[in-house]
Parts: C-alpha cells; sequence; structure tokens
C-alpha cells in the first residue's frame, strides 16, 4: 500500500536528512514519480524547498502535466522537471514557452530520435530550460550522450550503468569520476557483438500506408 499522506511527511524529513547528509552546497534530486494528487503534490515541494532540492520530477500525473503543472509552478519556488514518458516536441512546447518547467526529461527514443530531439533541445535553448534525459538501453544512452554535447544549456543525464561494461557492446561510453564520456568512433561509437544476443522476434517489411507529399518534397499526413 503506497499511503500519499504518510508518504508527504517522510519525504519531507528525509529531505532535511539529506541536506544535512550532502552539506550546504551538495546537489541532490528527487523522483516523486507521478504519486501524488495536485494537492499533496505542492505540500510535498514547499515541504522540501527549505532543503533546495537541485528539481523534483515529476511531481503530478502525467495527464495533468499541461494544466497542473502551471498552476504548480506558481505555488513553489524549487525547479521542477518533467516529460520521461512523454513523446513529442508538442507535448513540451507549451510547459517550456511559458517557463513552467526547469527541465524537460525528454529521451531520445520516445521523442522518436536524434532530429526530434535536436528540435526539442533548440526549444528548450531559447527559454533557457535544461535537459535531464530519462534513461534507457545502452545503444540509446550512447545516442544520448552525443546529442546532449551539442546543447550549450544545463545537462544532466540520468545513468545507471556506472564503469560496468555491457556484455554485447565491445565499444561503449567511457565513464570515469562520475561523468560520461562520449568518442570519436563513426555513428553512436557502440559496436554490437550479436553472438551475445538472444533473437526473440524477426521484423520484415510489411505493407505501409501511402506516403504524401507537398509539391516542395516536404511529407505530410495521410
Amino acid at each position: 500500500m503506497f499511503n500519499s499522506r504518510v508518504q508527504v511527511r517522510l519525504i519531507g524529513e528525509a529531505a532535511q536528512q539529506i541536506r544535512e547528509g550532502i552539506g550546504p552546497d551538495g546537489d541532490w534530486m528527487i523522483d516523486l514519480h507521478q504519486k501524488f494528487d495536485f494537492h499533496e503534490a505542492v505540500e510535498v515541494c514547499n515541504l522540501i524547498a527549505p532543503a533546495r532540492p537541485f528539481c523534483a520530477e515529476d511531481p503530478i500525473r502525467e495527464e495533468q502535466f499541461r494544466t497542473q503543472i502551471p498552476k504548480l509552478r506558481l505555488l513553489t519556488t524549487i525547479p521542477l522537471a518533467a516529460g520521461e514518458e512523454w513523446g513529442t516536441r508538442a507535448d513540451f512546447a507549451t510547459l517550456v514557452e511559458q517557463r513552467d518547467i526547469d527541465f524537460a526529461r525528454a529521451s531520445l527514443p520516445n521523442v522518436g530520435g536524434i532530429t526530434e530531439m535536436l528540435k526539442i533541445m533548440a526549444l528548450c535553448d531559447g527559454h533557457k530550460v535544461g535537459i535531464v534525459p530519462h534513461f534507457t538501453g545502452p545503444i540509446a544512452t550512447a545516442g544520448h550522450m552525443h546529442t546532449m554535447t551539442a546543447f550549450p544549456g544545463q545537462v544532466l543525464m540520468e545513468y545507471n550503468q556506472g564503469q560496468r561494461p555491457v556484455p554485447y557492446l565491445p565499444e561503449f561510453l567511457e565513464c570515469r569520476n562520475g561523468k560520461v564520456w562520449p568518442n570519436e568512433r563513426p555513428g553512436l561509437g557502440v559496436s554490437v557483438d550479436l553472438a551475445q544476443l538472444t533473437p526473440i522476434e524477426e521484423i520484415t517489411t510489411g505493407a505501409q500506408g501511402p506516403t504524401y507529399r507537398r509539391p516542395d518534397g516536404s511529407p505530410t499526413h495521410w
């Protein structure tokens, strides 16, 4: 059972202990993981505000982001981060343009690839909103690292691989001293050892819908 009212109190107490443990200048973050109703999110954010978190992630449920995060922004001073489960530029646009979030949790696989991620990055850069990509699989993480090096604003990468090797990626990212470094190898800079993988499905080319283009060659909806 997740008793959200009890958790509000416990999180407030934990925030004080965290600040004491890391000192006055240490940075810490919290993932509220969409577990709270709006009024509880307001209380949580205000309880932990004195401990100055770097940001609070997903303070309310995703379906309420567009309507409720702007209200939450007016009721708390702590930085807000949202969007790890979103998938389009349009999802982020209003919140970024109105500066209702401080960090976009956009992740490259969810938004549709490098090109769309670059467009979200440009949107965030224009409004000085940082980016904290959601952790994904190792290959997507390599894509994140290469892409994020092109972003001039604040960037953090959710990364839990550490210095452990990935068995099926003999060439991967390098992690040292708490930072992950890209490389100069072609593409994403990774190589795959297929012998380490177990095939579970074969994808073949099948029938697809028509592709319509405008007179200038640009694609449009079908």
